[in-house]
């Protein structure tokens, strides 16, 4: 499973999400982080929006779709609970 963390430097709430994410232990997942700045398509997207969380599925196609946007007082065992029952529980749909 792949996730994409938009994100951009400086932004204490990105930094703080992706550091929970790297803690993250019983779920294996690879880890992209995206620098909106980097991208004026990115940038419109998510300026107002980051940290945004995506999980990548590959159908016939890449799909990108949404996670829902976790608290910035969760804990890692909170975040791993939210990735546990949309990616785990989602994969075999």
């Amino acid at each position: 499973m792949r996730l994409i963390l938009y994100g951009k430097p400086g932004c204490h709430l990105c930094e703080g999400l992706q550091e929970k994410l790297e803690q993250v232990q019983n779920i294996d997942f690879e880890l992209e982080v995206r620098d909106i700045t980097t991208r004026e398509d990115w940038f419109e997207a998510f300026q107002y929006e980051i940290p945004v969380l995506f999980r990548v599925r590959v159908e016939r196609k890449t799909i990108e779709e949404p996670l829902p946007r976790p608290s910035p007082r969760a804990t890692v065992r909170q975040l791993e609970q939210m990735l546990q029952k949309y990616l785990v529980n989602n994969d075999s749909e």
